[in-house]
């Protein structure tokens, strides 16, 4: 059956290549997941967590809670292994409704990421190259401020070369897109290792302590601790936890281009292995950066993992800096290839009008779908560094909903179709999968309860009913073109 699906999306595509490996899988997800929101967001885990052990302690939880959701994710691929094919799972469980409102939320959670690493780079740009000797420049031509934060002409245009390159290698293909992920998760790891390397030596465990504290006066985009108690610390980096494990759905979305002969088995364990993989690499990310010195003053600079090796050695703060302006385009190449596999497999299925289910003859990429997340990419440097935050919540919350319904068909075609050949199984059969609908729902509770330490605020419940109505309204115009 997983054969003959892929076959049957293959001849109605104009055929996409099947080129990646499980390797490609691999750095296309654990990639994705990383980026370098570590770099410009460690100091605020701490100090919305109340510091470096809350901030740990939710990481940890926040990967244990998604292993279940990305074994779901690996048991459906592997059965069937089409592009875009959370679409395709809900369409054959709960219908076509719920499959489009599932695929457009999944198209914001992802999509969005792709102007957030715009903006990252241009951030990076501005901020830490600005201000070293002979760079000042960067920040001499003030184009304007937005939501108090200044946008400047040559990191905006820096940002979207970056951008206009990662477009360029998807028009080519997933091959060509796969070569850089690979290229950017070594570069990302040597980041890590360095800073882990600077962390034993000049580092010590006593400058994680105490366990919570509450703090004022930090230079990130969190200038205070809200949380009252460790307990509301670790629950509000929590929330946080699926916009910076994002990511492990961009392996399913390319299913479809599995090189000839992929074992499919160890395919559906690949996706866990990068949820694992980067959970650890958080945790290591967080102990590093929370030890270097007292915690307290690490938060107070703008982007403080870099600051803090700047005051070390300024060797390593350039290595680490040029490494973090390159981190963005790891995930902004994975959850580009995402998301377009998203609207391609909408296309198919009619949920948006049929020119999104065209693919390039020579590169197998979706044309339409390319070309609008290549718009909405190059805006992103545009939107100013300030954009970052309200995006994370919004992006977690629709993230995980389309997780949740990923879950729900999965569990309900074990009812349904009983019978389809399933190469690789969620372990702990039918529990295992109660498991990530649950671990769903109760990151969906903190997200939307108003109550709850982390609840969405009116301008993030803004983008995402404006969203929703976008979709609603695309919808209809899709079903009235087909009348």
């Amino acid at each position: 059956m997983a054969d003959k699906n892929a076959e049957v999306a293959v001849e109605g595509n104009g055929g996409m290549k099947k080129t990646l490996s499980l390797w490609n899988f691999f750095t296309i997800g654990f990639g994705a997941i990383i980026g370098t929101g570590w770099v410009l967001q460690v100091g605020d885990w701490m100090v919305v967590g109340g510091g470096p052990v809350p901030a740990m302690i939710a990481f940890l939880l926040g990967a244990i809670f998604l292993v279940p959701v990305g074994a779901v994710f690996g048991e459906l691929t592997a059965a069937i292994p089409i592009s875009g094919g959370i679409v395709e799972y809900v369409d054959r469980s709960f219908g076509r409704t719920l499959s489009y409102i599932t695929g457009w939320l999944l198209a914001l959670g992802n999509g969005i990421l792709c102007p957030w690493e715009a903006i990252a780079i241009s951030t990076l740009v501005s901020e830490m190259f600005g201000s070293l000797p002979g760079l000042e420049w960067l920040r001499a031509v003030k184009l304007y401020t937005i939501l108090g934060a200044d946008v400047y002409l040559f990191p905006t245009l820096i940002a979207l070369g970056f951008a206009v390159y990662v477009i360029f290698l998807n028009f080519r293909g997933a091959s060509s897109a796969a070569k850089l992920q690979a290229f950017l998760t070594k570069a990302l790891l040597c980041g890590m290792l360095l800073a882990m390397g600077v962390s034993l030596f000049t580092g010590s465990p006593d400058n994680a302590m105490p366990v919570f504290s509450q703090v004022s006066g930090a230079g990130g985009g969190k200038a205070a601790t809200e949380s009252t108690s460790l307990f509301a610390g670790i629950v509000s980096v929590l929330v946080l936890t699926p916009f910076f494990y994002a990511g492990f759905d961009t392996i399913p979305q390319q299913a479809e281009e599995a090189a000839e002969g992929l074992n499919w088995n160890k395919f559906g364990k690949i996706i866990s292995l990068a949820l694992l993989a980067a959970g650890g690499f958080y945790m290591v990310c967080i102990y590093s950066f929370g030890t270097i010195l007292d915690w307290h003053e690490f938060v107070k600079s703008p982007v403080p993992a870099l600051a803090c090796l700047k005051g070390i050695n300024m060797l390593l703060y350039l290595a680490m800096l040029v490494i973090a302006t390159l981190g963005p385009m790891g995930p902004m190449n994975s959850f580009y290839g995402a998301t377009s596999r998203i609207m391609l497999a909408m296309g198919r299925k009619g949920q948006l009008p049929e020119k999104f289910a065209e693919v390039d003859p020579k590169s197998g990429a979706p044309k339409l779908a390319c070309v609008v997340l290549g718009v909405i990419t190059v805006i992103g440097p545009f939107l100013g560094k300030n954009m970052l935050i309200p995006l994370t919540n919004v992006s977690a919350l629709a993230f995980i909903f389309s997780c949740g319904m990923v879950a729900l068909a999965c569990l309900r075609m074990r009812f349904t179709e009983p019978d389809l050949p399933r190469p690789y199984e969620v372990p702990g059969g039918k529990f295992g999968i109660s498991l990530a609908i649950a671990a769903c729902a109760i990151i969906i509770g903190l997200l939307v309860i108003p109550f709850s330490p982390a609840s969405l605020n009116m301008v993030e419940w803004s983008i995402v009913i404006g969203w929703l109505a976008i979709g609603l309204a695309l919808m209809a115009f899709t079903n009235s073109r087909k009348k």
